[in-house]
């Protein structure tokens, strides 16, 4: 959020910890929400950029892909199957299967996607960046 929140964006931010909110006031809204447990905290919205990083919970994925606004951008990294070799997150449940973030997009057009290991520090994670197309099929234009 913080970074975002520096370049001019306006920003908010979930988590179900209120030391993690307390962290980030003041930068735009924050909710502290258990989204894995309670209600979705945005029914009806969308924004023009989500983020996630480092989070996974299968049930909600299709409420965060919703979150992406018509001409929005979703960035996703989260850890991969793999990742029990080197250190945690190491269940199952937490870690993507090959493909996996890339079939879950399937209803966005993909403008860059990874799977692998990454060094510092050791990882295996998935990457996506991609754009919901607007209503008339035309891509916003983002600069590469």
């Amino acid at each position: 959020m913080r970074w975002f929140a520096q370049r001019g964006h306006p920003v908010t931010g979930v988590d179900r910890s209120p030391e993690a909110i307390a962290a980030v006031q003041g930068l735009g809204e924050a909710l502290v929400a258990d989204i894995e447990n309670g209600p979705w905290p945005f029914p009806g919205r969308a924004f023009a950029g989500v983020v996630v990083t480092n989070y996974l919970w299968r049930p909600v994925l299709p409420a965060i892909l919703q979150s992406v606004a018509t001409g929005g951008v979703l960035i996703y990294e989260t850890f991969t199957a793999g990742n029990e070799t080197v250190g945690k997150p190491s269940r199952p449940d937490f870690l993507l299967q090959p493909g996996e973030l890339l079939r879950a997009c399937a209803g966005l057009r993909v403008i860059a996607y990874e799977d692998g290991f990454l060094d510092e520090p050791a990882r295996f994670v998935q990457r996506i960046a991609a754009v919901r197309p607007q209503g008339d099929g035309r891509i916003a234009r983002y600069p590469l």
